[in-house]
């Protein structure tokens, strides 16, 4: 069961095997319709196989910066799997105590959903691995902008848990139907273009300054830092929009005020739109806030000369535990380094922001992993909004998967919202992103560069946009008072 839940790592990028799920799924389902007595643990291995290979790449973090022993390390990202393994666990042993195998098909779609939406929120929320970001690749790609990764998801485990039960009980027209109904709805899908460009084009200059994790807050550092992407910036002045990624900016913002004030005046002056990332410290409130500023040329306001604390900017709300806050920390930062990382004191921004305006363009912001928070995403998106803006500094895993995954998503969330995704980020993987989730394109990793592209925007909106996960779930619902009702009719317990 381990290898089985393993194996689908090579469903997501950067592998992109997306047909692995419907070979390693419906095999992991038919062996846990044969087990009774053990299915929890049995299941809890599975997931405890998916996660710890899938999300390797923390390890990166922990035993390179976190300053974890090995032993430490590996029981920290024991505790992290094993924790997220629960979620599979516990959907099989509600499968089994409450249906016969017959009605997991039915039953499984809905029951994964509030798996899903409670791994999504729980502490804070990690939803990585979501199985739906595996089809980027895939003809079911065109479900994103009708219902959503979390409703391809769905789709995926019903077909699959009915494919397993059909081969069980060797009832071909029940194993195969699912899954092709939802290949053939997927490829008379394709035809449709929900937003579509409106002959608008920005150009665009994505700044990756590739600094060494190690060297991040290194104060000896600060000055090279900030002449790095000065230096890098310089040809791509008169550029619409220009990005830079997460915390870019090294030193506080109160402490770098004449250098903030000197980029917008320089994209004032060459008719640009620039935005960064930096830390907002008030030292009399004590608070601080992981932040994206919007400065040079707005053309609704004209010319809004930067000040600290003016409007134009963006505070992380979805902080990374650990990373970004210390739950417990009284307790936990005395333990080891790791629990006391620079920067990992953050307060929270609201969850509804107002667009960052560079020029006339209005850009959705995200900043790391708020990206794989659809919900968020969708509450942030206005009539007059452009595109999504993410930045990111992914130097914190190295040479792994956990970038690529990363891109993944966001290539998902621009098919679902059919909105272009501008990603920026610190040393990869930095790219621009078209409407539908294609990469228009892509910078290499692990080098001092800058990605110069053109936008294009687009006018409509998608399904997925306008009606949120409300369609699935009330599909899913359905299936679910069927299994119960078949349930108490048949007697199938």
């Amino acid at each position: 069961m381990t290898i089985l839940g393993g194996s689908l790592t090579l469903s997501f990028a950067p592998f992109n095997y997306w047909f692995i799920v419907f070979i390693s799924l419906p095999c992991a389902f038919i062996i846990l319709t044969s087990i009774k007595d053990k299915i929890f643990t049995s299941a809890w291995f599975f997931g405890l196989g998916y996660f710890s290979v899938g999300l390797s790449w923390v390890h990166v973090s922990i035993a390179d910066f976190g300053g974890v022993p090995l032993i430490g390390s590996i029981g920290l990202m024991f505790l992290l799997c094993g924790y997220l393994a629960l979620y599979p666990a516990l959907l099989f042993y509600l499968l089994n105590r409450f249906f016969n195998v017959l009605l997991w098909p039915l039953a499984i779609a809905f029951i994964w959903l509030v798996m899903e939406w409670l791994r999504a929120r729980m502490f804070t929320g990690f939803p990585w691995l979501s199985i739906g970001y595996s089809q980027t690749s895939s003809p079911l790609a065109t479900y994103y902008p009708l219902i959503g990764e979390i409703g391809l998801s769905a789709l995926i485990v019903l077909a699959c848990m009915s494919l397993a039960v059909g081969i069980k009980l060797k009832k071909r027209m029940l194993a195969a139907t699912p899954i092709i109904v939802m290949f053939v709805c997927a490829f008379s899908l394709s035809g449709f273009e929900w937003t579509k460009p409106n002959g608008v084009t920005k150009t665009t200059a994505l700044v990756q300054g590739n600094i060494p994790q190690s060297l991040r807050w290194d104060p000896e550092q600060d000055e090279i830092t900030k002449e790095k992407y000065i230096a890098l910036t310089e040809p791509f002045w008169n550029h619409d929009i220009i990005v830079w990624p997460e915390a870019a900016v090294p030193s506080l913002e109160v402490m770098t005020l004449e250098y903030i004030k000197a980029l917008d005046e320089k994209a004032t002056e060459t008719n640009t739109g620039i935005i960064t990332g930096v830390v907002n410290y008030n030292a009399r409130t004590e608070i601080i806030y992981n932040s994206l500023l919007a400065l040079g040329i707005d053309e609704q306001k004209n010319s809004f000369p930067y000040h600290l604390n003016h409007e134009k900017r963006f505070s992380k709300h979805h902080l990374l535990p650990i990373g970004e806050f210390v739950p417990f920390e009284n307790l936990l930062r005395p333990l080891a380094p790791i629990f006391d990382l620079p920067m990992s004191s953050f307060s929270r921004g609201d969850y509804i922001q107002p667009n960052l305006l560079v020029k006339d363009t209005a850009l959705v912001p995200a900043i790391c992993f708020e990206i794989a928070f659809p919900k968020q995403i969708s509450a942030n998106i206005y009539s007059h909004s452009d595109a999504i803006v993410t930045v990111s500094n992914d130097a914190w895993f190295g040479n792994s998967h956990g970038p690529h995954q990363h891109l993944q998503i966001a290539q998902v969330r621009a098919s679902e919202f059919g909105l272009p995704v501008i990603r920026a980020t610190n040393n990869g993987v930095t790219a621009l992103i078209d409407h539908k989730g294609n990469i228009q394109a892509q910078a290499p990793q692990f080098v001092e560069t800058v990605l110069s592209s053109e936008m294009k925007l687009v006018t409509g909106i998608t399904p997925y946009y306008r009606f949120g996960d409300a369609p699935i779930y009330v599909f899913a619902f359905t299936l679910f008072v069927s299994a119960l009702l078949l349930r108490r009719k048949n007697n199938l317990i």
